[in-house]
């Protein structure tokens, strides 16, 4: 058997390690060939592909960040438009099965190819932590230890200056990084997109701190939160071409607003792609290469139409349709439990 693979959408820590999965047991338990192509669907239309071979190149590339394979967004339109040339190049390569990593936006392809008669398993990746279907994505874990240890690092310089520190974090429709990062952080308020928030309410938080002697604060805010409304301008800019909302700044919106009603020392730190970049943690290699090693059994085992998801413990096969049918917001009861440590 011929298995291809390819990396779409954002990077994401762990990549590597599910690239190695997979050329590895695909070698190992079934003496079959491994083709990647370059640069997520773009490189898959233009037939860009390097054969990739279990050898000490692909054992090394575990600890690495990224992905070897690069990384790319297509427009759907054009997408779909080169749907007869994917086939080609597929059928060119000698291609039997495409195992396609990547978010929610890969996976609606991976869907796609599917149903138009291409044999596809899906490898569900993202920081977010926003893919419905499975527990956990690999990458989330390795951001949240980011922004953690950013976190633990402002604390002493936001108390040394009596200043509030504002800490802008990832997360365009989901609050997953902001809620863990700024609990294990020890944050003091944490807003996230889903539930749209007070600036009055964060202004109360940080006053009572400096009146009971605490004199400083750490806020993290993810990049997608958004304002009740009516108590402030919001952070929303356009659509761009793949329909993803810009944003403004909010994490420097919120620390204008504070600083005007409060007139304390409030700077901004903005985390950004430093999340995304990097060694991924041990839990992101592990998770990573479990899923490669399951993605290329589903294969050969020609369960298709599926993509790989952590249940528990175990790594299970689910249909793609409910890998993307819908993303996999915080649920209320968890910012409740946040918001016993705001303040």
């Amino acid at each position: 058997m011929r298995l291809a693979t390819l990396t779409s959408g954002g990077d994401c820590p762990g990549l590597n390690a599910v690239i190695r999965g997979i050329v590895r047991t695909a070698s190992a338990e079934y003496g079959s060939t491994v083709v990647g192509y370059q640069d997520g669907w773009v490189g898959l239309m233009e037939d860009r592909r390097v054969d990739l071979y279990d050898d000490a190149f692909i054992d090394s590339i575990l600890l690495r960040g990224g992905t070897i394979l690069g990384t790319g967004r297509l427009h759907p339109d054009k997408f779909k438009a080169g749907l007869d040339t994917i086939k080609e190049n597929l059928a060119d390569a000698e291609v039997d099965a495409l195992i396609a990593i990547g978010g929610e936006g890969t996976l609606k392809g991976a869907k796609w190819l599917s149903d138009n008669g291409i044999p596809v398993v899906g490898v569900p990746k993202t920081i977010d932590n926003d893919v419905a279907a499975t527990d956990y994505t690999f990458g989330f874990d390795t951001a949240v230890s980011v922004a953690t240890d950013a976190i633990d690092r402002l604390h002493t310089t936001a108390e040394s200056h009596n200043r509030i520190l504002i800490v802008e974090v990832m997360g365009r429709h989901v609050g997953w990084i902001a809620l863990h990062a700024g609990m294990a952080g020890g944050a003091h308020y944490t807003v996230i997109p889903e539930e749209p928030f007070d600036i009055a309410d964060i202004c109360k938080a940080m006053e009572r701190r400096f009146q009971m002697g605490e004199k400083y604060g750490i806020v993290v805010v993810a990049e997608g939160a958004i304002p009740k409304e009516g108590t402030m301008d919001g952070g929303l800019g356009e659509e761009d071409e793949f329909g993803h909302i810009t944003f403004n700044g909010m994490g420097q919106i919120v620390a204008d607003e504070i600083k005007k009603r409060l007139g304390y020392d409030v700077r901004t730190t903005v985390l950004g792609h430093i999340q995304r970049g990097g060694t991924p943690t041990a839990y992101d290699r592990v998770l990573a290469t479990r899923y490669g090693v399951h993605a290329a059994r589903a294969a050969h085992n020609n369960n298709f139409d599926t993509c790989v998801a952590l249940h528990g413990e175990n790594i299970e096969l689910v249909p793609l349709e409910s890998a993307i049918a819908q993303l996999k917001t915080v649920p209320e009861h968890r910012y409740t439990t946040a918001k016993a440590m705001f303040g």
